[in-house]
């Protein structure tokens, strides 16, 4: 039997490497003779860059650049095996991990920092820069990129913008200035792998769906959103690019839509994107199982997260796909629907959370083996997470 292992990152405990390597141990439980290939993934949120330099034999570099609030860290990007392509995740320089809870502050956070990342890159001189936009703690559109990146904003008097003001510094905004634009952008295909496809603004849009997760008070959302809007309105009108609606545009508090109209660049699928750099149908078409997993699963993950994006080219391929589960939330079971034959959580049963994380990478190798033993057996079905009991 050959088993394609293709598991997303576990926030808060695993890399999308370290899931991969239980459950390929746990697996070999059951099937010591199997032909096992792991292949980490991300759908653009944090755990992006490990998978795709693991993956295609790259290499990893650091940077000095500015966090979220401000303050001065030190954040990671990636150069593939081609030595043409890099890769940043906006969730090492402008992540809501680098934030303790109490500390979230969306009208104020700045993406200023992954615009320093971008810099970084562009020293390697590549020829096409890959930026997954996921696990965010900024509502500020890109804003603060675009300024590391030498674009003026410019209030009603022609002066600048003070730079990583956030979100709230959009309210004074009347112009753009590119001429500061850094040079080394030209010729640099930019993509962007959201992990969701949300738009801009309106309902289903980056302040009133994700804003509250980032901290937003509901007094705060209005606020988020207008200033949103009129960042749009002014790129639309200076630019003659329309980013409010795009899909994705709303992915890591807007910054979609700044890298679609600041820098031209491409909106994907974040799962989708990954999976092409990694060849994934070809190694899919090899296998005769499909093992993936993630953190938690419901209903967002029913919206392009990684599993479903495994889970859709498997069904494609009539491949059976199981699923580990950190966590299951309201709306799992709409994934069935995308593909996924077997739901199974992690968990024997009540953790606290505490102690669930920190023994994440045991009790994933221990479901694994589990499910080996139920697949052996011909037992492993269809809500296989209720079989966990038996």
């Amino acid at each position: 039997m050959r088993v394609l292992i293709a598991p997303a990152p576990f926030k808060g405990s695993l890399s999308a490497p370290q899931a991969a390597e239980a459950i390929a141990r746990g697996l070999r439980e059951a099937f010591p003779e199997a032909e096992l290939e792991l292949l980490p993934l991300a759908d653009g949120g944090a755990g992006t860059v490990a998978a795709l330099v693991a993956a295609t034999g790259g290499r990893t570099f650091t940077a000095r650049v500015t966090g979220p609030l401000g303050e001065p860290i030190e954040a990671s990007w990636g150069l593939l095996g081609d030595d043409e392509t890099a890769v940043i995740e906006m969730a090492a320089a402008a992540g809501l991990g680098l934030l303790p809870p109490g500390m979230r502050a969306p009208l104020k956070a700045t993406t200023y920092g992954v615009g320093e990342l971008i810099r970084a890159a562009l020293g390697h001189s590549p020829r096409r820069i890959i930026i997954g936009l996921g696990d965010s703690a900024t509502v500020d559109g890109g804003a603060g990129l675009a300024q590391a990146l030498g674009i003026r904003l410019l209030d009603s008097r022609g002066e600048e913008l003070p730079p990583k003001a956030g979100n709230e510094g959009l309210a004074r905004l009347e112009g753009l200035d590119l001429s500061g634009l850094s040079p080394r952008l030209r010729g640099v295909e930019v993509l962007a792998a959201c992990d969701v496809q949300n738009p801009l603004l309106g309902p289903e849009g980056a302040a009133r769906v994700f804003g509250p997760q980032k901290g937003a008070s509901p007094e705060m959302v209005p606020l988020l959103e207008d200033n949103l809007k009129r960042l749009a309105e002014v790129i639309a009108r200076d630019l003659g690019r329309e980013v409010a609606d795009l899909p994705g545009a709303g992915a890591a508090g807007g910054l979609g839509a700044g890298l679609a109209g600041f820098l031209g660049a491409s909106l994907h699928s974040g799962i989708e994107l990954i999976k092409g750099v990694l060849k994934f149908e070809a190694r899919l078409a090899e296998a005769d199982l499909v093992v993936t997993g993630e953190g938690q699963v419901d209903r967002q993950t029913a919206f392009g997260k990684a599993p479903v994006g495994v889970a859709r080219s498997a069904k494609r391929s009539g491949k059976p796909v199981i699923c580990f589960a950190g966590a299951i939330g309201p709306g799992a079971e709409e994934v069935y629907a995308h593909g996924l034959d077997v739901l199974v959580p992690i968990l024997p049963g009540p953790l606290p959370l505490e102690e669930a994380l920190a023994r994440a990478e045991e009790l994933l190798e221990a479901a694994a083996a589990r499910a080996g033993r139920l697949l052996k057996l011909g037992w492993l079905g269809k809500e296989g997470y209720e079989l966990e009991s038996r």
